[in-house]
């Protein structure tokens, strides 16, 4: 699966040196309000589907953490439907992909996950987590990216007919409508596009 062409400077090693504090989930919680002003107020409503993303590490206690990870997101997609995918990307970053109509299951099984890997001594190794929108009007998709490592948020709305190019001007929207609401990154240079290899091969998709 293609994806994510240098996400490892900017989501990772650069921002691991810039980090302003240790990876906290309780963060994703502002989702929760969130999205409901990303509808009312701006017309984007939730496709249903976020994602998390982390780095592998190869040892048997992750290994160990990731088993609890699946086992209690998979007795949950009885109680709440929330479907989960693991995959990884051609770079090593491993992906649980989370799908369900309900968004605060969404959240609150993406805040489960990080939750785990912190306890389990692994926050370090979370990139960040990744929440879609489609606005009503134009099929338009937008998405909220969390950077664990800069414990904040930021949009990303990319151009439906370009290749690597943004909607910058819906970014700004959106970042002027929830900053405050949520933890908006103020350094612009961490607003880092999440481009896939090829169109369509996003890993939330």
């Amino acid at each position: 699966m293609g994806l994510l062409d240098g996400l490892k400077s900017v989501l990772g090693i650069k921002a691991e040196a810039d980090a302003t504090r240790d990876a906290d989930p309780d963060d994703l919680f502002g989702m929760s309000t969130a999205y409901l002003t990303m509808e009312a107020e701006l017309g984007y409503a939730p496709t249903g589907d976020a994602a998390l993303c982390f780095a592998d590490v190869d040892n048997t206690d992750f290994r160990d953490a990731m088993g609890e990870v699946e086992a209690i997101l998979e007795a949950g997609e009885v109680e709440t439907g929330t479907t989960a995918d693991f995959t990884s990307d051609d770079h090593g970053y491993q992906w649980i992909v989370l799908h369900d109509e309900e968004f605060e299951d969404l959240v609150t099984s993406i805040h489960f996950a990080a939750d785990t890997l912190i306890e389990a001594r692994y926050g370090s190794r979370l990139l960040a987590a990744v929440f879609a929108f489609e606005r009503d009007h134009d099929g338009l998709l937008g998405y909220w990216v969390y950077s664990f490592r800069r414990g904040a948020y930021y949009p990303f709305v990319p151009e439906p007919h370009d290749d690597h190019e943004r909607d910058s001007g819906a970014e700004f929207k959106l970042e002027s409508n929830l900053d405050g609401e949520l933890s908006v990154e103020k350094d612009k240079e961490y607003w880092y596009p999440l481009w896939p290899d090829r169109r369509g091969f996003h890993p939330w998709e």
